[in-house]
């Protein structure tokens, strides 16, 4: 499976689409505005440059799109009335893969340059919004050319399926399951963790060829409290554990192949705190502002709400693999699993907000 070429969240605006059901990233997202807030004030208070350049990975497409642009440019504004100075210009990208509904960001861009006209007094005309598909795994921008980096609900998935999943015979090591359980093999964790370690490493080394010295960066996560082995009493790995339940039913009742289930892994890993902490130490390019935890539970109207935001975020790539025919009773089933999953009162998810500077003097006017 090519990750980067089935990783995308259900366009459009239908009710089973991404942009009407992603209110779970919205909490996150305001949750996490009194950090965006500090971190980009204390940037922009350094340096009180002409054009903050602000980039952010992972966008996706639907109101939460514009929610962290606004809260930057609401800070900002605020920030140049208590020093009595002319509000910058922003030029702001907005980075996803290629198969992210662009469309409808481009859509949504008039609405939001009519809000900051309306709304705010000097800024009409100074911001610019442009789209920038590719992956994060990759170079996105020029040497020393952002400010401000941005990601929400993004890093946490991988930018391929682990390797060493299949022993050398061939047999699926976490067989009958498609993320970690309790029954995974610690083989399969440690697979998965060295893929993430991997994958933030480069993360960290291309961010830092791309940011000026002393510039900023933000990333909100999904994460877990433990190390890896306990992490199956989370929220999101139990939405895991409840799908490959799924799953074997379906197999069971020969509505997909075990094979098929078996050679299915999802790749998505939920760092802990010092998972996180050790590479970013290793990596050595940031300093560590902040790294904070917070638990989220499931709102409410759980059961409809967690179907279809699981289906909006995972339909995608569990389709490119069982295929498009199976989806309607695939998440039927999984909507019966979860009403006896929130009866037995579990629900929780645990959040990792990290905060960077870039070492090195930040150049100053």
């Amino acid at each position: 499976m090519e990750v980067q070429q089935v990783l995308c969240m259900k366009e459009g605006d239908g009710e089973a689409s991404y942009a009407n059901n992603s209110l779970l990233q919205k909490k996150v997202i305001l949750e996490v505005k009194p950090i965006l807030e500090e971190s980009i004030t204390e940037l922009y208070c350094k340096t009180f440059s002409e054009c903050l350049k602000i980039a952010d990975l992972g966008c996706s497409s639907g109101p939460n799109t514009f929610l962290p642009l606004w809260e930057i440019i609401d800070c900002i504004g605020a920030t140049c009335s208590r020093f009595s100075r002319e509000p910058p210009a922003f030029q702001i990208f907005l980075n996803d893969l290629p198969q992210n509904d662009f469309n409808a960001i481009f859509k949504s861009l008039a609405r939001f340059y009519e809000r900051i006209e309306k709304e705010k007094e000097g800024m009409s005309g100074q911001c610019f919004i442009a789209g920038v598909p590719g992956s994060f795994h990759r170079r996105l921008f020029p040497d020393r050319s952002i400010h401000f980096f941005h990601s929400s609900y993004s890093l946490h998935w991988l930018s391929q399926v682990p390797e060493g999943l299949v022993s050398e015979s061939g047999t699926p090591l976490n067989k009958g399951n498609i993320h970690l359980t309790v029954t995974t093999p610690p083989s399969v964790h440690k697979a998965y963790l060295n893929q993430f370690e991997r994958d933030f490493t480069a993360f960290l080394r291309l961010r830092s060829q791309e940011i000026i010295p002393g510039g900023h960066m933000l990333l909100t996560l999904l994460g877990s409290d433990g190390n890896g082995q306990n992490s199956s009493t989370d929220g999101l790995y139990k939405i895991c554990e409840l799908i490959s339940m799924t799953l074997k039913d379906m197999v069971t009742e020969g509505s997909i192949q075990e094979s098929e289930l078996d050679s299915f892994n999802i790749p998505l890993y939920m760092p802990s705190p010092e998972e996180v902490r050790s590479v970013i130490q290793r990596e050595s390019s940031f300093t560590l502002l902040r790294l904070e935890t917070f638990k989220l539970d499931w709102d409410d109207n759980i059961d409809d709400y967690v179907v279809m935001y699981i289906r909006a975020v995972g339909e995608p790539i569990l389709a490119s693999h069982f295929g498009g025919a199976v989806m309607d009773s695939l998440f039927h089933r999984f909507f019966m699993k979860v009403v006896e999953n929130i009866e037995m009162g579990k629900g929780i998810y645990t959040n990792l907000v990290i905060s960077l500077s870039r070492n090195g003097s930040l150049p100053t006017r």
